[in-house]
């Protein structure tokens, strides 16, 4: 730290209790009192400086032979009285950024100018400020620090000011140009060429370059006052956004503990410099509550600017400590904004409240789900689209939306085992992803599924009004072969659910037999213009091979769908007569479909006819058309 030596005069100063003497040889005539403690000093050489202590010590002499005068407002205290004392008999001291600030203060407060002597404190204390502390980032650093006990003297000095002025600059500066604060951290000395000296001996090797968070941890040595007075600067000055995020992200990681208790493995990828700083005690909830809202309103609302799983500990903590309304929504927005960089870990917020009954946050968890929807509507992301072949057809900007998507469902499959969640706030959270976000609806009915096992009271309609959000003819061969033999859904989804998985495997028998016949045709061809070899025969060969195996795992499947159909259509059949009913149509229409025994028959004499391969496709997307038609259940 740079100082500034001051005096040539020996210490003549001696404490004794609280008080204090000059033991020049001189009786003191003259009493200061500053706070609990007592200067015993002599008047000339105070009133030979100070303008203040002229007039007072003329308006005290009047009245007793011994003057007493009370200072106490002076800047700084006794400490900052002892100094100026020391500066008036000439003894020795020195100015540092430590204590400078409260010297100018003091000086100004007593009028010490160059009126009252050459050479005064005020003049050596503004040249030390300006020719050595603002020039140095440590110096300004301590210089600011000092002046949050004596903040109005140093307001109306623009101390407070030209120290943040200082440090602003210096961090908006690329620190690889000018050098700070390689030196001033304790660097290593530097030879002209810009190797390291060791020794005065040139080393050859290079300085590491200093990242532009150089500056956060000095940052945040401020208090909030003087912290957000730097941020504003800095705002000011044109520092990039996430520069000014990433230090308000360090700053409440110090002084906020909440937010390091989740941090684990998942943070491996920050940067040591990021890492929360150990302090003392930590503050009080209060004040952790007025840093919380304070970081929110300095916070930019701006997606990506911070990680996510930061912006759901501030949430979190902002539930914790009941911050204001505001604060926890716009804390939502931001993570609603980019909600697709979320993990499932990171939705799993349990409930802080007494009033509220399930084991999390649900509600929550939907009002960030509803400020990414709105969000993806606005930057054009909800356009509608469709699944063909396994690809997602629709707007570049779906892709986030199906992250979103599947990060729902695994969350609704995790909640679901809650016997406290209600049946309105589930289905509300699963019918908030729009249609075309799922490509497939696995996910969602495995959620239900669970919902379903862990509500056994749940009503037939009310399993049927959930099973409604799922689409069955999205679900994959898997997924309808768990269906199909799931007791927890009602029969009228188990029905729709084998209609739709017999209809992709006919679909699918169709397609295999469409490219066989495309695979004969371009060997024709290639045998008509040139002869066939032995590798192209043994190719063929194992083609079809290849296609007779899928043909008959696929045949064998078809053929126990048919069975089940079959039994479930007796069952049907057997309740009808049972409740007297009038005839299988009437079950069939209630269902929504026309379950005959041809739909049930593998027709293997019209798959397997090959001379007209391109009338079959038509056929079975013919037949696929009207199934989707008559499949559709009433509502």
């Amino acid at each position: 730290m740079a100082c500034m030596k001051l005096g040539s005069k020996t210490d003549a100063f001696q404490r004794q209790g609280q008080a204090w003497f000059c033991t020049t040889g001189l009786p003191s005539d003259i009493v200061v009192e500053v706070g609990e403690m007592s200067f015993h000093l002599h008047k000339f050489p105070l009133l030979s400086r100070s303008g203040v202590m002229e007039r007072l010590i003329s308006e005290a002499s009047e009245e007793e032979e011994k003057c007493s005068i009370c200072l106490p407002d002076i800047p700084g205290g006794p400490k900052t009285f002892e100094l100026m004392a020391k500066f008036c008999y000439g003894v020795k001291l020195e100015l540092t950024a430590s204590n400078v600030v409260y010297l100018r203060c003091a000086a100004e407060y007593l009028e010490m100018t160059e009126e009252y002597g050459e050479g005064n404190l005020i003049m050596h204390t503004e040249t030390f400020l300006n020719q050595v502390v603002l020039r140095n980032w440590k110096d300004s650093l301590r210089a600011l620090q000092t002046c949050d006990d004596i903040i109005s003297y140093a307001d109306e000095l623009n101390i407070t000011k030209r120290c943040i002025e200082s440090l602003a600059m210096k961090a908006s500066t690329d620190p690889n140009l000018f050098g700070w604060p390689i030196m001033e951290h304790g660097g290593p000395m530097q030879s002209p060429g810009g190797s390291v000296l060791w020794n005065g001996i040139s080393t050859g090797a290079r300085p590491k370059n200093l990242s532009l968070d150089w500056w956060y941890e000095d940052a945040s040595t401020l208090s909030l006052p003087l912290y957000k007075r730097l941020i504003a600067v800095m705002e000011s000055r044109g520092i990039r956004q996430e520069i000014i995020a990433g230090s308000l992200t360090f700053y409440a990681k110090r002084y906020l503990p909440g937010l390091n208790r989740r941090q684990g493995a998942n943070d491996s990828n920050s940067s040591a410099r990021l890492g929360p700083v150990a302090i003392g005690a930590p503050p009080s909830e209060e004040d952790q509550k007025l840093l919380l809202e304070e970081i929110d309103r300095l916070l930019p609302i701006q997606k990506g600017l911070v990680p996510t799983k930061f912006l759901f500990g501030l949430l979190r903590t902002a539930m914790i400590l009941r911050a204001s309304p505001s604060c926890i929504s716009n804390f939502e927005k931001r993570i609603g904004m980019q909600l697709d960089q979320a993990t499932l870990e990171d939705l799993l917020m349990p409930t802080f409240s007494y009033s509220m009954e399930t084991l999390y946050n649900v509600d929550c968890v939907q009002r960030i789900l509803e400020h990414f929807l709105t969000m993806d509507q606005i930057t054009g992301g909800a356009s509608p689209c469709s699944v063909d072949d396994g690809q997602i057809i629709g707007s570049p900007s779906l892709t986030p939306v199906t992250m979103v998507a599947k990060l729902i469902d695994g969350y609704l499959a995790e909640v679901a085992p809650d016997v406290n969640l209600k049946l309105p706030k589930f289905q509300a959270l699963a019918a908030s992803v729009p249609d075309y976000a799922r490509p497939l609806d696995d996910g969602l009915y495995r959620a239900i599924d669970i919902y379903l096992k862990s509500h056994p009271w749940l009503s037939e309609s009310d399993r049927e009004q959930l099973c409604r959000l799922m689409d069955c003819q999205k679900l994959s061969l898997e997924a309808c072969t768990h269906a199909a033999q799931n007791e927890r859904l009602p029969l009228r989804i188990v029905v729709q659910v084998l209609f739709f998985e017999q209809l992709q495997l006919r679909t699918s028998i169709a397609g295999c037999f469409l490219v066989s016949d495309n695979l004969d045709g371009s060997r024709q061809l290639r045998s008509g213009f040139a002869g066939s070899t032995e590798g192209g025969w043994a190719s063929a060969v194992r083609e079809n091979q290849v296609l007779k195996v899928g043909m008959d795992n696929m045949r064998m499947r078809v053929s126990e769908l048919e069975k089940e159909c079959s039994n479930m259509r007796q069952e049907i059949e057997k309740l009808g007569q049972v409740k007297g009913s009038s005839t299988w149509g009437n079950v069939s229409k209630k269902f929504g479909f026309k379950l005959k025994s041809q739909m049930c028959s593998a027709q293997e004499g019209s798959v397997s006819n090959q001379n007209n391969g391109s009338g079959k496709t038509e056929k079975v997307k013919d037949r696929q058309g009207k199934h989707k038609k008559n499949s559709t259940p009433d509502e």
